[in-house]
C-alpha cells in the first residue's frame, strides 16, 4: 500500500522540499480500467500546488517529493493513499487504486 514511482525520464537531481510550490502536469487514470479521470494537459494549464503539506491526496505529496525537476513518472497510488474508501463521485469509485503520469516543470 502506498505510492510507487515508476520513473519514465530522469530530472536534473533537485528535488521539491515539504512545503515548497510545486508546477507539474498530470494525466490520473483509474488503475482498474485505465479511464482517464482527469488531466492538466486537457485543461490546458499546469497544476500548481504546495507539497508534502496535505493540500493533494497522500499519494501525490509522497511520490511528488521523489521526483526531481523536469523528471517524468508514473506514481502507482493505492486507494488508501488516495480517496479511500469514499471515492470522490461521480468520478473516482470508492477504493479506487490510481495512476498519475506525473511531470515535474519547476520547483
Amino acid at each position: 500500500q502506498g505510492v510507487e514511482v515508476v520513473v519514465l525520464q530522469p530530472g536534473d537531481g533537485q528535488r521539491p522540499r515539504v512545503g515548497d510550490t510545486v508546477t507539474t502536469h498530470y494525466v490520473g487514470t483509474i488503475a482498474s480500467d485505465g479511464s482517464t479521470f482527469g488531466s492538466s494537459l486537457v485543461r490546458g494549464a499546469p497544476f500548481v500546488t504546495e507539497i508534502g503539506v496535505g493540500k493533494v491526496i497522500k499519494g501525490w505529496d509522497e511520490g511528488v517529493l521523489q521526483l526531481t525537476r523536469g523528471s517524468r513518472a508514473i506514481l502507482k497510488v493505492s486507494s488508501d493513499y488516495a480517496y479511500g474508501a469514499r471515492g470522490f463521485p461521480p468520478v473516482i469509485p470508492p477504493n479506487a487504486a490510481l495512476e498519475f503520469e506525473v511531470e515535474l516543470l519547476d520547483i
